[in-house]
């Protein structure tokens, strides 16, 4: 069995736990609250940089190495959810015919409910065919969030680049 190692983030959306094996990260859970033991690697402390700077807007796309354990389907969704570009979403549908199989989309809701990295596999993108944010295994809540923050970035980094340009 893999050594793990374990830090926390506090993160505006609530704590979380991130845990790593020697050369990828495994998990990120949310808790309420860190433990006052903390067990840290290269990966988790990049988990944290990287976090940190997504929550402070100037990161987009996350470069630290993932374990994905879940089956062929999972990880094909995952893989997936990967390629949504930041402040954008996609319908559950969208990504069952991305994957090549375009009647999966209950299936491809599972694969977001197993998701066991959150926020870096972006399963928040993920929405409704109608639009409506539905299901998220860390609280709808969360979900909002996220989707909304990632675009007020966006439109924030446009309209500095509008005003900068005249």
């Amino acid at each position: 069995m893999e050594k793990l190692f374990f830090d926390y983030f506090r993160s505006p959306i609530g704590m979380l736990k991130i845990t790593a094996g020697s050369e990828s990260l495994v998990a990120i859970d949310f808790i309420d609250d860190a433990e006052s033991v903390t067990k840290p690697n290269k990966i988790t402390r990049q988990t944290n940089r990287e976090l940190e700077a997504y929550f402070n807007g100037s990161l987009k796309e996350f470069s630290v190495p993932l374990k994905l354990e879940g089956s062929e389907f999972f990880n094909s969704v995952w893989n997936a959810l990967l390629k949504i570009p930041y402040g954008e979403t996609r319908s559950y549908s969208e990504i069952a015919e991305i994957i090549g199989n375009p009647k999966a989309a209950r299936a491809v809701g599972m694969a977001n409910n197993k998701n066991k990295i959150p926020i870096i596999i972006p399963c928040h993108r993920v929405i409704g065919k109608s639009g409506k944010l539905v299901g998220y295994a860390s609280g709808t809540w969360r979900k909002k969030w996220l989707i909304e923050f990632e675009r007020k970035n966006l439109a924030d980094k446009f309209l500095k680049m509008k005003k900068a340009q005249s």
